[in-house]
């Protein structure tokens, strides 16, 4: 059914199929190459989970491939743009690491006020050290809650209640 939905240029399908070659699993061989293969059909298809894993290993050098960090991050770039939660708070990340702290605190309140909660634990870690305002950390917060508040329904309730 995959293969089918692969076949018919399906993004997500592609993105799932890149996974399970490159973790090896549903009894494929492990093949990496192959998933970045997929993974980058997926991106040119607009999969921002695709553009994420992208840059996951390229910026990392996992699995024999080559770390390229530039490449990496244009990835994250790529996805957080149109707005992957999860690839905005890496670029953040990366910044932080480098010691940009202003860009980092502005990639993680983007990131938080999409429901990232990660990414609102680093700014307020960046509040306590000084490196954030309490305005900045107000404004994550407020952003998080209101993300939070939108992605809640009964049906989410009784799952998380059923522990799905």
């Amino acid at each position: 059914m995959i293969q089918k939905r692969v076949g018919k240029g399906d993004a997500e399908a592609k993105h799932f199929l890149g996974n399970k070659y490159y973790f090896g699993h549903l009894g494929l061989a492990k093949d990496v190459p192959l998933a970045i293969e997929l993974w980058m059909e997926a991106a040119e298809l607009r999969s921002l989970d695709a553009y994420y894993q992208l840059g996951v290993v390229y910026y990392t050098g996992d699995d024999g491939v080559a770390e390229d960090k530039p490449r990496g991050i244009h990835h994250w770039q790529q996805a957080a743009m149109k707005g992957h939660a999860r690839s905005r708070h890496d670029l953040g990340d990366v910044e932080y690491e480098n010691g940009n702290h202003k860009l980092a605190v502005q990639h993680w309140i983007i990131s938080a006020k999409m429901g990232h909660e990660v990414s609102l634990s680093g700014i307020k870690e960046m509040f306590k050290q000084g490196h954030a305002t309490k305005e900045q950390y107000a404004e994550a917060l407020l952003g998080y809650r209101d993300a939070a508040e939108e992605m809640t329904s009964p049906q989410r309730k009784e799952a998380k209640r059923l522990g799905v």
